[in-house]
């Protein structure tokens, strides 16, 4: 077995291990039970709005149910520090939670003290309630309002207060319609010395219109030309369109490209059921020859 061989293997069999996500409104749950097994990661959105407290009755009975609940933590709807530290009191307590998803959020005005993931940081509050994990958000076809050097310097101060603090930090990414955007951000993070896990998201099935939708809501740019190519290669809207396409092109690169990743993790935009199917149907064998020698004709060389 050549060492990409080993690669797409490691790759294919990090699927076992993937995230999901679910809305904080915690209705997805027997839902959930029905296509995910216990013991998954499980991410919990924080939409602007959004009542904290609901979150953590979300992440309680994620827990109850025998999931690890992950819930997001949008730092500017954080009123004031005594609500960030009540969110995480009762996380802690009442879901056992220990790794949460630190994200900016999606209003463009702090609601309190917080404007970024940084000051949360700056806080203290995340090691003094036994946070064992911070994942970050990662946006390998660009963050919305900061450019690749401040993102990349915002990365490298959350590497050092990983080793400060002794938390385990990673990122998880934005999704993508193929592999390139995230290689290259990949190559980008190793250029500048940033050795954080990458977590890769991923588009889960859904149709190309409903995709098309997110990804606008997102903020996804070039690699939308991916998904109008599927459009156009099946001919219609009502098609499910699933993260294939990103994996065989991650499964094709070269070893050193994909050694940060260290898991995936799924966006249900077509539903769990969807999702699950996918998962429990997509084929984990080594890639056929044709389609390696495809990938390398789109630039990659196997080492």
């Amino acid at each position: 077995m050549t060492v990409s061989d080993q690669s797409s293997h490691r790759l294919a069999a990090l699927l076992s291990s993937v995230s999901v996500e679910i809305s904080s409104r915690g209705h997805q749950i027997a839902e959930l039970r029905d296509h995910f097994a216990e013991g998954t990661d499980v991410t919990i959105t924080f939409l602007p709005g959004d009542n904290y407290r609901h979150n953590v009755e979300t992440a309680a009975a994620l827990r109850r149910a025998g999931y690890n609940p992950v819930p997001h933590i949008a730092a500017r709807e954080m009123a004031s520090r005594e609500a960030f530290d009540d969110f995480l009191a009762r996380a802690r307590g009442e879901a056992d939670v220990s790794r949460i998803l630190l994200i900016a959020g999606d209003v463009a005005a702090a609601k309190g003290p917080f404007k970024s993931t940084r000051d949360v940081a700056a806080s203290g509050l995340i090691e003094a309630y036994g946070i064992a994990s911070v994942s970050l958000a990662g946006h390998p076809e660009g963050h919305p309002y900061l450019g690749l050097p401040d993102a990349l310097q915002g990365l490298k101060a959350w590497r050092e207060w990983g080793q400060r603090t002794g938390t385990r930090v990673d990122v998880v990414t934005q999704f993508c319609f193929e592999s390139m955007p995230i290689l290259q951000w990949i190559g980008a993070l190793d250029r500048a010395g940033i050795d954080l896990p990458v977590i890769i998201g991923l588009a889960g099935p859904a149709t190309p219109a409903t995709l098309t939708k997110f990804a606008l809501r997102c903020g996804i740019g070039n690699s939308m030309r991916a998904l109008r190519a599927q459009i156009g290669r099946f001919g219609r809207l009502l098609t499910d369109t699933g993260p294939d396409d990103v994996l065989r092109g991650l499964r094709c690169a070269p070893a050193a490209a994909t050694a940060p990743i260290a898991g995936f993790h799924l966006f249900p935009f077509g539903g769990l059921r969807k999702a699950g199917n996918w998962l429990r149907d997509y084929d984990r064998d080594v890639l056929r020859p044709a389609e390696r020698v495809a990938a390398s004709r789109a630039g990659f060389q196997n080492p």
